[in-house]
């Protein structure tokens, strides 16, 4: 159990996540797609939740984020909004929903902000989206931008290693980083990329760098929260820490309840009426 404890329960907003990572403060992060999942988070006090488009992968299967689609982000995020009292919510553009075009990109993150109620949208990508964070940005939406590994990318790059190892593809990723942030980005999200190369973009930008997969050095780290809690027994990256194993508990308790139900057991004389 660690020793940390959030007594601070003022509502994060933008603002809040910079003057945060101003101070040294490090900003914690995390993913939630439901209501319920969302309101128990929210409550522990993280600052963020993201509704990542890795929806795609936890809670409908597919084995990359690309499938998708912009009602269903907007599904996952109207119910997370309702559970939160607190953090400040991202949500996931997906894939098809901006690339290519800012006139499509702003109408996505116009419909997100209208029909859920969250506090900002996330993309990924460098320079070749900062005309659509320029554009979301106009019409008063905050943007977290996403660089290394970017998921929605998989069939250009085949593989989900670590990025920016060559020093080529780290000098590419160091000035992508100072362009989402000239285009006004409020923080990033850093994906698997080596821990040096994440201490040099978090000491040259003024917004916050947040990582996964991206070192200490970093501002704040986010994960999956089915993968920190276990519920995700498949997925084991070295950069994930496990804080329960909740899937096994899960089975436990079903496993226990179907004894139960078959050996008449439940429900007992107190649990009926």
């Amino acid at each position: 159990m660690s020793s940390y404890k959030a007594e601070d329960r003022r509502i994060v907003t933008v603002q809040r996540i910079k003057e945060m990572a101003e101070r040294g403060e490090k900003i914690a992060m995390l993913t939630a797609y439901d209501y319920s999942m969302a309101k128990l988070i929210d409550a522990a006090a993280v600052d963020i939740i993201l509704v990542g488009d890795s929806a795609a992968n936890v809670m409908a299967g597919y084995p990359t984020t690309l499938p998708i689609t912009l009602n269903e982000m907007i599904y996952h995020a109207s119910s997370v909004v309702r559970g939160v009292k607190r953090a400040l919510v991202v949500v996931d553009l997906p894939f098809g929903t901006y690339q290519g075009n800012s006139k499509e990109a702003l109408c996505s993150a116009i419909r997100i902000m209208k029909e859920t109620s969250a506090h900002a949208v996330k993309l990924e990508g460098g320079k070749q989206v900062a005309e659509s964070v320029a554009r979301i940005l106009s019409a008063g939406i905050p943007v977290m931008g996403h660089l290394g590994l970017t998921p929605q990318s998989i069939n250009k790059f085949g593989t989900y290693v670590v990025r920016a190892t060559e020093e080529d593809e780290a000098k590419t990723l160091l000035q992508d980083a100072h362009i989402l942030e000239d285009a006004g980005c409020f923080a990033i999200v850093l994906e698997k990329v080596p821990a040096l190369l994440a201490k040099r973009m978090a000491e040259e930008l003024t917004i916050p760098v947040i990582g996964i997969g991206a070192g200490k050095y970093v501002d704040g780290q986010v994960l999956v929260c089915h993968d920190m809690l276990g519920i995700n027994e498949e997925f084991s990256p070295r950069f994930l820490r496990r804080y329960l194993s909740l899937g096994q508990e899960i089975k436990n308790a079903v496993l226990s309840y179907v004894s139960d139900v078959k050996t008449c057991d439940f429900p007992n004389e107190k649990e009926q009426y």
